[in-house]
């Protein structure tokens, strides 16, 4: 019993970064978008489509961590 209450409570305590990764992940894929729509260089480019694919995949599956993930490896490519 102690153990079933246990886990209730990281649950419960885990559900507010959860909510905080989905939304991010969700302007994540907007601000994606909105740069491929900008016609970034051709160098650039394919990293954004790809960082995009792999963003929307993960929000479907419902790991918000890995997409945003691949969020920051977009990011990443558009300092360069």
């Amino acid at each position: 019993m102690r153990a079933a209450s246990l886990c209730l409570g990281l649950i419960l305590l885990s559900a507010p970064a959860f909510a905080d990764d989905k939304a991010a992940c969700a302007a994540g894929i907007a601000m994606l978008k909105d740069e491929i729509a900008k016609n970034p260089p051709e160098s650039v480019l394919p990293k954004l489509r790809k960082a995009l694919r792999v963003a929307e995949r993960e929000q479907g599956e419902g790991e918000f961590d890995e997409c945003l993930d691949a969020v920051g490896d977009a990011e990443r490519a558009l300092k360069r």
